[in-house]
């Protein structure tokens, strides 16, 4: 059977015999140059899986509640663990009573506090510089017992923070306080969580 289509001829066998045969085995023929042009070749793909990038492969994981991203750090190290000290302490101290979003987020304030330009450029430093916390005296933290149960969910909490692993419930906040205290100034507020107000 031949087919004519915009000046070109394509030949095809119709033989029930050949319909186990790959289709592309016809010939096309240009009216122009009389030459025949090769069959089509189909690419062939490899079936293996590509290299992962290891950006990917370290990825932190995904969680299903921020409950379950505390329960997967409460155990394990950091890569700092005077950082993970500094940011729990702060949590323990700032939020300890409150749910863990509001523990989430203070710990975000000290980040992004960290990574602003506004304030020290590292954790230890944002807790530590002079009239931020006033749990904080003289540049000193308090002593934590760090068995105590809020303490270590504080650094749980911490742990999450500092892996990423949980978006921050108040984006972008530089500050907080209080609910029964007034705005500061004029900052925007961003949430509302337990007892705390944040703001940037």
């Amino acid at each position: 059977m031949t087919l004519a289509l915009g000046g070109l001829a394509l030949t095809t066998s119709t033989n029930a015999a050949e319909l186990d045969r790959p289709a592309l085995t016809s010939v096309l023929i240009t009216p122009a140059t009389n030459v025949p042009v090769p069959p089509l070749v189909p690419t062939i793909f490899p079936t293996l899986d590509p290299e992962v990038p290891a950006a990917i492969k370290h990825a932190p994981a995904t969680f299903s509640s921020l409950d379950a991203a505390v329960a997967a750090h409460a155990a394990g190290e950091t890569g700092n663990e005077e950082a993970l000290r500094c940011l729990a302490t702060t949590i323990y101290f700032e939020s300890k009573g409150e749910p863990l979003a509001g523990q989430l987020a203070v710990a975000h304030v000290v980040l992004n506090r960290a990574k602003s330009g506004r304030f020290a450029s590292d954790v230890c430093g944002v807790v530590k510089q002079r009239g931020q916390f006033s749990f904080v005296r003289r540049g000193v933290l308090p002593a934590v017992d760090a068995v105590n149960r809020m303490y270590r969910t504080a650094e749980a909490v911490a742990k999450v923070a500092l892996a990423s692993a949980w978006k921050s419930p108040a984006p972008n906040a530089l500050f907080f306080n209080g609910r029964k205290v007034g705005l500061p100034g004029r900052l925007t507020k961003v949430a509302l969580i337990g007892n705390h107000v944040f703001y940037r």
